[in-house]
């Protein structure tokens, strides 16, 4: 459920995956922006030179702002992840205004494209995530697989043993060396490892709630959209919840019947919670795109924990070894991206074997 993004410079990625057999389908670098007035584009200098020119007029930030940006960017891409999350620690916010943005091109570019990632209207979360993302962007790819970004769990699946998923059992209870459904069936093992999201994992090991950030999606039938590229549409004059808009049917094709125009609005934070959602939405579109009143309604994704809260401090590698038999893995307890999901998992596996190899030399 919902809308999601892979960026393609994740590391973790291809320890797991070979990506080629995913057929992605990759955003043009850059963003669409609506002003209030029309639309104007930012691009990659470096990835799209043809956009240089209305990247540099785009009413979004002054000269500087966009230099800034330059040098922003240049700098996340000098650093390693490791030494990023090793950085000076502020809000994403303070991390912007710190190096001297304007609050025009806060406001216009910066808050609508990291809502869309961090699912943080309010720039709260840790710089150096915001960092570790910024150069995710600069230096990979951002894509979605043609056949859905379901594809990379079913990859990861198909490794298993037939009949060792179980789908729709409810844990009650996490012991040592057990798990106990809710209708009282009891599975034993050598170890248990919960890889749930931060809540549900907070509640079966009696941690301390890491916090969530909701998260809304809703897709559309268009019959026209408001601008035919491979842009992500950020909404840079704050007229409503949504935060961008993706044309996906002009990204990968295979998403939407032939003649039909597939689109996706994303409101994250506490907007995406309100049960008027749609008609904000739909508001909100029409000041875009008149033609948007016609659009059906596909389906509404609301998902209350779509990412973990991650303030600052930020600790990217919290313990994944719990005692008595028991490990946690999750975006939760690295950084709440694919890339810290696949991290914490691998840190968790190596954690249970080299603990079952250890009690083994006992």
């Amino acid at each position: 459920r919902g809308f999601q993004i892979l960026l393609t410079a994740y590391p973790e990625l291809y320890r797991w995956f070979d990506l080629d057999q995913f057929d992605l389908r990759r955003f043009q670098p850059g963003a669409t922006i609506w002003t209030g007035r029309g639309f104007c584009t930012v691009g990659d200098p470096l990835r799209s030179p043809r956009d240089i020119p209305s990247t540099v007029f785009a009413p979004i930030g002054s000269i500087p702002d966009k230099l800034r940006l330059l040098k922003l960017i240049a700098s996340v891409r000098r650093g390693s992840v490791p030494d990023l999350l090793r950085r000076k620690e502020s809000s994403t916010r303070a991390r912007l205004q710190n190096f001297g943005f304007s609050p025009r091109i806060i406001e216009r570019f910066f808050q609508p494209l990291f809502a869309g990632i961090q699912l943080d209207p309010d720039l709260e979360v840790s710089s150096r995530r915001f960092d570790v993302i910024l150069r995710m962007l600069a230096v990979g790819e951002s894509a979605v697989p043609a056949d859905g970004m379901g594809a990379l769990s079913k990859e990861l699946a198909s490794g298993l043993h037939e009949g060792s998923v179980r789908c729709n059992e409810a844990v009650r209870e996490v012991t040592e060396n057990a798990v106990i459904l809710e209708s009282g069936e009891e599975l034993t093992g050598r170890a248990v490892v919960v890889a749930t999201q931060g809540p549900s994992a907070s509640k079966l090991l009696g941690l301390p709630d890491p916090g969530s950030r909701p998260v809304a999606a809703i897709w559309f039938d268009s019959t026209a959209a408001p601008i035919h590229n491979r842009h992500i549409l950020l909404d840079g004059a704050q007229s409503g919840p949504m935060k961008n808009l993706a044309v996906l049917s002009d990204v990968a094709p295979s998403y939407a019947p032939p003649g039909k125009t597939l689109c996706v609005a994303a409101v994250p934070g506490p907007s995406a919670l309100d049960p008027h959602l749609e008609d904000a939405v739909r508001k909100q579109l029409a000041g875009w795109h008149p033609q948007s009143r016609t659009w059906e309604t596909i389906r509404v994704d609301v998902i209350p924990h779509g990412q973990p809260l991650q303030l600052p401090p930020l600790d990217p590698r919290r313990s994944v070894r719990l005692g008595a038999g028991r490990y946690v893995c999750g975006d939760h307890r690295d950084t709440a991206s694919i890339q810290g999901a696949l991290f914490s998992g691998r840190r968790a596996a190596a954690a249970v074997l080299a603990d079952l190899q250890s009690s083994r030399t006992i």
